[in-house]
C-alpha cells in the first residue's frame, strides 16, 4: 500500500463524518448500555471513548444502563436464587436492596469511571436522585381460559415510568456533564423500584425529545425469519412482525420500546450489536450504519 494511501482513507472517513456529525449537534442521544458491552473489558474501554467522543464534537448523550447478569451474580453468591416470571425479576424487599447496591453502587459508579478515566465528566444518577424518575407498580398478567379474565401477577418492587424530571438531566448537559442513569424509581410511598432498563431509557429518550434512541443489544438487531438481519423497519412492518411471531421473546419488549419513544417524538431508534467495538460511532457516523433502525 502507498504511504499515503492509509492516511488518506481516514480522511474519507472523517469527510462521511461530517454531514452526521453536523446533523447531530447539540442533538440528545439517549443510549441504553447492557449486554456483553458491559462485561467484556476491550469493548467497556470502546464504549467509553465512543461516549465521550459524542461530547467532545457537540452531541449530549445520556446513558441508561442495564445489570442484569451482575445482579444475578451476586445474588448467587449470596446463596440467594434469581426468579423470573414473563422475563421480569422476580423482586422483593430483600432483593430490591441488593438491585439497588449492584445498581447504584457498583455498575453506575463503574460506568461513570470508565468515562472520567477517558477526560469525560460523568454524573452518576439513581431514580431517586433529584426525584429524577417517579414510578408506579408494575403487575403482569397472564392469559387463563378462554373467557375468563387474565391472572393479575404480583412480582414484587417492580416498577414502571410514571414520569422523568427533565430539569436535572437538561441541567447537568448544559454545564458539560455526561448523565449516566441507574434503572430504578422512587414511588410515591417512598419505596424503591426496579424497573426494566429498556423500558426507562424509552421513556427518558421520549421526555428528553431525543434525537435518537439506541439500544446496545447481544445480538446484530432485528431478524427476519431466514435469520438475516433488517437494516430499516416502519411502523406497520414491525407491528406485521410482532403479529406473526418474527418479533418474540427478548427482542419483543426493546422492539415496543422502540416503537412507543417513536410515538412520543424520539426521531429515530436503532438497535445494534453491543459486541462490536465502536458500535455506536459506526451507527451514527457512517452512511451504511449498522444494527436495525426503526422509524414512524
Amino acid at each position: 500500500m502507498n504511504t499515503i494511501e492509509k492516511p488518506m482513507e481516514k480522511a474519507e472517513i472523517l469527510l462521511e463524518a461530517l454531514p452526521y456529525i453536523r446533523r447531530f449537534y447539540n442533538r440528545t442521544v439517549v443510549i441504553k448500555y447492557g449486554g456483553h458491552a458491559m462485561v467484556d473489558e476491550e469493548l467497556k474501554q470502546s464504549f467509553a471513548r465512543d461516549v465521550l467522543m459524542m461530547k467532545y464534537i457537540g452531541i449530549n448523550p445520556v446513558v441508561v444502563h442495564g445489570g442484569g447478569p451482575q445482579i444475578g451474580t451476586f445474588l448467587k453468591k449470596l446463596g440467594k436464587d434469581s426468579r423470573f416470571i414473563q422475563g421480569m425479576r422476580v423482586t422483593d424487599e430483600e432483593t430490591m436492596n441488593i438491585v439497588e447496591m449492584v445498581l447504584v453502587g457498583m455498575v453506575n459508579k463503574e460506568i461513570v469511571g470508565l468515562i472520567n478515566r477517558e477526560g469525560g465528566k460523568a454524573v452518576g444518577l439513581s431514580g431517586k436522585d433529584g426525584n429524577l424518575i417517579s414510578a408506579v407498580k408494575y403487575y403482569l398478567s397472564a392469559e387463563k381460559a378462554k373467557d375468563t379474565p387474565p391472572e393479575i401477577i404480583d412480582i414484587g418492587l417492580v416498577g414502571k415510568v410514571k414520569e422523568i424530571n427533565t430539569d436535572l438531566i437538561n441541567s447537568l448537559v448544559r454545564d458539560g456533564f455526561i448523565p449516566v442513569i441507574a434503572p430504578t424509581g422512587y414511588g410515591e410511598n417512598g419505596e424503591t423500584f426496579n424497573i426494566n432498563a429498556d423500558l426507562v431509557a424509552g421513556a427518558v429518550a421520549s421526555a428528553l425529545k431525543a434525537e435518537k434512541l439506541i439500544l446496545l443489544t447481544d445480538v446484530a438487531g432485528v431478524l427476519n425469519k431466514q435469520g438475516e438481519l433488517i437494516n430499516t423497519m416502519n411502523n406497520e412492518e414491525t407491528l406485521g412482525m410482532i403479529e406473526d411471531g418474527t418479533i418474540d421473546g427478548g427482542m419483543f419488549p426493546k422492539v415496543k420500546c422502540c416503537l412507543k419513544s417513536l410515538r412520543e417524538g424520539v426521531h429515530k431508534a436503532h438497535i445494534v450489536d453491543g459486541r462490536q467495538k465502536h458500535a455506536i460511532l459506526l451507527e451514527m457516523f457512517t452512511d451504511k450504519g449498522i444494527g436495525t433502525e426503526l422509524v414512524i
